[in-house]
């Protein structure tokens, strides 16, 4: 089967199982970024399951150790920023065999690395998450990790929704590329329309 028509078919099927667990929500939507959506992603909803979560990180997975086989990146761990990456950076290292840890933010609001992780100077990293809209996250991890010695080599995600655009310069490896509106939001459409933004997330201030 040729490349592009496998990751197509792996791309349904992981679409297929966000779908099945409600994780892929439509409505409009006000992202941790302040900005607005008609698409939000709630990807605990399907990493509630073990299976699913197995399942549409299998590819991704796959994909890795093609790449790590290939010379093409190293990894030595797998650093997933809290919340939403913990269990993504727990899966992934399960299935490729590699130590899975996590950054969370301090009483600032600052990215770091506690509990007692430790990098080693020169660590291969790779950063997983649940959603990447605009990398902030992952750009903030691979700073604090940088800077304690590490080499963040590649990011890998459930879904890409294709919003960083040729800004990100890590290869990214991802379950499902989903386009989804990103509106400043004094140009959303939605808000235009006099349709409410909701906030079906985690975090204090926004999703």
């Amino acid at each position: 089967m040729p490349a592009y028509r496998r990751y197509t078919r792996l791309m349904t099927n992981a679409v297929t199982l966000l779908k099945e667990s409600g994780a892929m929500l439509e409505g409009h939507f006000l992202l941790s970024s302040g900005r607005h959506s008609n698409r939000y992603f709630q990807c605990a909803k399907l990493l509630q399951y073990p299976d699913k979560a197995a399942r549409v990180l299998a590819p991704v997975a796959e994909r890795l150790r093609e790449a790590i086989q290939a010379g093409v990146i190293a990894i030595d761990g797998i650093a997933g920023p809290a919340l939403g990456g913990i269990i993504v950076a727990y899966e992934l290292g399960r299935q490729l065999g590699y130590p899975a840890f996590f950054t969370e933010r301090d009483a600032s609001g600052s990215m770091a690395l506690r509990r007692g992780f430790e990098i080693r100077d020169g660590m291969n990293v790779l950063i997983a998450e649940d959603v990447i809209t605009t990398a902030k996250s992952s750009l903030e991890t691979a700073r604090i990790l940088e800077s304690l010695g590490a080499r963040v080599t590649a990011l890998a995600c459930i879904v890409d929704r294709g919003a960083f655009g040729e800004g990100l310069t890590l290869p990214l490896y991802a379950a499902a590329t989903i386009e989804a509106a990103s509106w400043d939001e004094t140009d959303c459409e939605l808000c235009k329309q006099g349709i409410p933004a909701v906030k079906p997330g985690s975090r204090k201030t926004a999703l």
